[in-house]
C-alpha cells in the first residue's frame, strides 16, 4: 500500500514478529554444535531484518511532509461526507488483487516459519536442500570446530631469514604465545620489514576474522576491530609497539664506532663501519636517494650526528617502507586481538591434529566416510509421542552387561570367541604412555603401530626388531645400551636413516620393513 502511516503500522509489526522470533531462536536448548551455529546464523539473519525495517522506519519518520500530506488527504474536516479519497484507495486496492491473483497473503508468516522450522508451515522443496551453514566450513575446519592454517603454516615456513622451520603443531603453538605477547614476536625484525611476512600476516588476519564471523555471527568483531585499531594508533604514536621502532641516526654514536654503525637517512641502510659509507656517498645510488630525499622535502642526510625528527605524516607518505612497516604492525596487533578469542579453539585443534596423527591411512578414510554420511538429529518429538520414543529407545538399548567388544554388526560378539583371543587379558606399555590393549593379539600388533613408533622415537630409539616385546621405558634404555657396547650402532646409524609407510599409513625403518614383508606381515 502506499500509505506512509499502513507502512509504519505494517513495519512495527514486523519487527515485533521478528523480536519474537529472535527470542524463540536464543531460547532453544541446541543438542550438539551443529544445531548450536544453526541457530545463531539464523538469529543474526533476524537481527539484520530488524535492523534493516528500524532503519527504514526511522526515514519514515523522518520524512514529515510525506507525513502531513498523508494525514491532510484522510482528514474530512471540511466536509465529513466526503469519501472520495477512501474510495478511490478502495478501487486502487481492488485492481491490484484482480491484477496479481496468486499472491501470497501470508507471505511474511512463510518468512517467519523458515527461521522458526514450524512443521505446520509448508515450506519445504521437492528436494531435501542442503545445509546452508555447513557450505561456509571447509572440511578440515568440522563444522566450525577446528581451525584450518595449513595454507598459513606453509606461508609461514617460506618466510626468509626464519632459520628452523616448524611443524604444524609447532606453528599452532607459536599462534597460541598470543595470550601472552604480540604474535610472531619470535621473528627478527628483518623477517617482519619484508614484503613476504605482509602478505602472510594479511592473510592470517582475513582467514582469522572470516573464521569468526562464521563462527560467532552473533559477536559484533568489526566493533572489536575497530577499538583494537584505535587502540594500536595510540600506542604506535606514543612508539610503544616493541620489535617495530625503527633505526635512527640519533641512535649511532657520533664518533661512528663500529659497534653501532653508522646510518644513511637516504639511502635507507646502515653501515657498519667509516669507510664503507665513505665510499658509497660516491655512489650513483646515493646521489640518486639524496636528490628525491631533497624533493620530497625531507630533512637532509647527516653522516656525523642526528637528523631532524620527520612528523608521522611525512614517515607515512613519503617513505613507503615505514607505511608498509606500519601496516605489518597493524595487522599483526589485530591477529593477535582476535586469536586471544580463539585460544579455546587453537587448543582443540592441536588435540585433533595429533589424534589423527594417531590414525592410519584406512582410519582417516574411514573417518571422512563417516562424516559424509552422517545425518542431522531427528527433531524433538512432541509431548505426546514421548512415551513412545522412549520406548523406541530402549529398543535400541544394546543389551551387553559382559561388557564384550562390538562386532562388525554392532553388536557384542560371542563370549567363547572373546575368551578364545584372550581379550579380557590386559597388556600394558608404559612407552605407549601405559596405554593398555586388550588380548595378545592387539598388544603383537602395538610394537609397528604409529604410537608406538612415536614413542620410540620421543626416547630417541628406532622402532626395530631388537626391542620387540620391550614395554618399560627403562629397559628399552638399557638394551640400547648393551647393543652400543657390544657394538651393534648400525642399528642407530644406517636402520634409522630411512623410513617406510605401508598401505595402512604405519611408518617402518627400511630394515624393519623388509623384515615383515618376507615374513608376509605386510
Amino acid at each position: 500500500m502506499d500509505s506512509i502511516i499502513e507502512v509504519q503500522r505494517q513495519t512495527h509489526e514486523e519487527i515485533e514478529r521478528f523480536e519474537r522470533a529472535l527470542y524463540t531462536l536464543l531460547s532453544r536448548k541446541s543438542a550438539n554444535h551443529d544445531s548450536k551455529l544453526q541457530n545463531e546464523h539464523k538469529a543474526s539473519q533476524v537481527l539484520d531484518r530488524i535492523t534493516a525495517r528500524t532503519v527504514s522506519l526511522n526515514n519514515l519518520y523522518r520524512d514529515e511532509d510525506a507525513r502531513k500530506a498523508e494525514i491532510d488527504s484522510l482528514s474530512t474536516a471540511s466536509d465529513p461526507n466526503d469519501l472520495s479519497e477512501f474510495y478511490s484507495r478502495l478501487v486502487k486496492i481492488q485492481e491490484h488483487h484482480a491484477k496479481y491473483p496468486d499472491a501470497v497473503p501470508d507471505g511474511f508468516d512463510l518468512e517467519i516459519a523458515v527461521f522458526l522450522d514450524e512443521p505446520g508451515q509448508e515450506v519445504e522443496d521437492e528436494y531435501e536442500e542442503e545445509d546452508p551453514v555447513s557450505l561456509l566450513f571447509s572440511g578440515e575446519e568440522a563444522y566450525g570446530k577446528y581451525l584450518d592454517l595449513y595454507a598459513n603454516h606453509t606461508a609461514y615456513n617460506n618466510l626468509k631469514n626464519l632459520g628452523k622451520r616448524p611443524g604444524y603443531l609447532q606453528y599452532l603453538d607459536l599462534l597460541m604465545n598470543a595470550q601472552s605477547g604480540p604474535v610472531h614476536s619470535e621473528l627478527t625484525r628483518e623477517t617482519r620489514t619484508t614484503k613476504d611476512y605482509e602478505t602472510y600476516i594479511r592473510n592470517l588476519h582475513s582467514y582469522l576474522l572470516s573464521f569468526v564471523k562464521r563462527t560467532q555471527p552473533l559477536v559484533d568483531v568489526d566493533t572489536q576491530q575497530r577499538e583494537s585499531e584505535s587502540e594500536f594508533n595510540t600506542k604506535w604514536e606514543a612508539a610503544e609497539i616493541d620489535g617495530w621502532a625503527e633505526k635512527k641516526a640519533s641512535d649511532a654514536p657520533a664518533n661512528g664506532a663500529e659497534s653501532a654503525g653508522i646510518w644513511c637517512s637516504a639511502c635507507q641502510k646502515n653501515y657498519s663501519k667509516q669507510t664503507v659509507y665513505d665510499a658509497h656517498l660516491t655512489s650513483k645510488k646515493h646521489i640518486k636517494a639524496t636528490a628525491k630525499q631533497a624533493s620530497s622535502g625531507a630533512p637532509p642526510a647527516d653522516p656525523n650526528g642526528a637528523q631532524a625528527e620527520p612528523t608521522a605524516a611525512q614517515t607515512t607518505s613519503d617513505n613507503p617502507v615505514q607505511a608498509r612497516l606500519r601496516a605489518a604492525a597493524l595487522l599483526t596487533h589485530l591477529s593477535s586481538s582476535l586469536l586471544v578469542s580463539l585460544i579455546p579453539v587453537l587448543n582443540d585443534t592441536k588435540s585433533n591434529v595429533e589424534r589423527r596423527f594417531s590414525l592410519t591411512a584406512r582410519e582417516r578414510e574411514q573417518e571422512l566416510l563417516e562424516q559424509a554420511q552422517k545425518k542431522p538429529p531427528p527433531p524433538p518429538a512432541a509431548s505426546g509421542d514421548g512415551e513412545a520414543a522412549e520406548e523406541e529407545e530402549e529398543e535400541e538399548r544394546i543389551y551387553n552387561p559382559l561388557k564384550l567388544p562390538l562386532g562388525w554388526d554392532g553388536k557384542p560378539i560371542p563370549y567363547w570367541l572373546y575368551k578364545l583371543h584372550g581379550l579380557g587379558v590386559e597388556y600394558r606399555c608404559e612407552i605407549c604412555s601405559d596405554h593398555v590393549y586388550m588380548g595378545r593379539k592387539n598388544f603383537d600388533r602395538h610394537f609397528q603401530e604409529s604410537r608406538h613408533a612415536f614413542g620410540m622415537r620421543a626416547l630417541g630409539l628406532p622402532n626395530t626388531k631388537h626391542f620387540h616385546e620391550i614395554t618399560k621405558i627403562e629397559d628399552a634404555l638399557s638394551l640400547a645400551e648393551k647393543l652400543k657396547q657390544e657394538g651393534r650402532h648400525e642399528i642407530f646409524e644406517q636402520e634409522t636413516m630411512e623410513e617406510l609407510e605401508d598401505d595402512e599409513g604405519n611408518v617402518y625403518n627400511r630394515k624393519t620393513y623388509e623384515d615383515l614383508k618376507k615374513q608376509g606381515l605386510i
